[in-house]
């Protein structure tokens, strides 16, 4: 029997996006189902409003079922915006910027980063190194490491700005 675990709502996230990508989720009972069997217990109300958070739309996979789809990054609009909640901290040293993220939330991070960097949104980035809570970002740059840092502080700030706004 799989042992049930409660996450964090971005490291849940993170591993609701990871699902969504393999093409597996076909409605939000199977989301339910596949994280239960990953040991992560949510109710159908909550795996609704993280496939809304994340973006995530219906459509047709390769075989013609009908499948939630993640948009890609840059017709998303949330390039910056899902990173940012997953930032707890962030340290410099070099070309070299360390993020500490919640748990289960460095991939999805670093996913992120990579594809801004790929699509010119965040060109400081050549690359990144994902463990589970920890994101090593690597700058262009031999001496970027601090303005690179800087960077991805303010996209964890205006994030929690927004959502101060939105609470009042």
């Amino acid at each position: 029997m799989t042992q049930q675990r409660s996450l964090s709502a971005p490291a849940r996230r993170a591993r609701i996006a990871a699902l969504v990508k393999s093409g597996e989720v076909h409605s939000q009972s199977d989301l339910v189902a596949l994280l239960k069997k990953s040991g992560i217990e949510v109710t159908q109300a909550t795996a609704s409003r993280d496939l809304e958070e994340l973006g995530a739309l219906r459509g047709r996979g390769r075989d013609g079922a009908t499948i939630y789809q993640l948009p890609s990054d840059e017709t998303s609009g949330r390039l910056i915006s899902l990173p940012a909640e997953l930032i707890l901290s962030v340290e410099s040293s070099a070309n070299m910027a360390v993020v500490r993220t919640p748990p289960g939330g460095a991939q999805l991070l670093a996913s992120a980063l990579d594809s801004a960097s790929s699509s010119g949104h965040l060109s400081s980035v050549i690359g990144t190194i994902a463990g589970d809570d920890t994101v090593l970002v690597i700058s262009r740059k031999a001496d970027g490491g601090a303005g690179l840092a800087k960077e991805l502080r303010g996209l964890g700030t205006q994030k929690k700005d927004q959502l101060k706004r939105k609470a009042r």
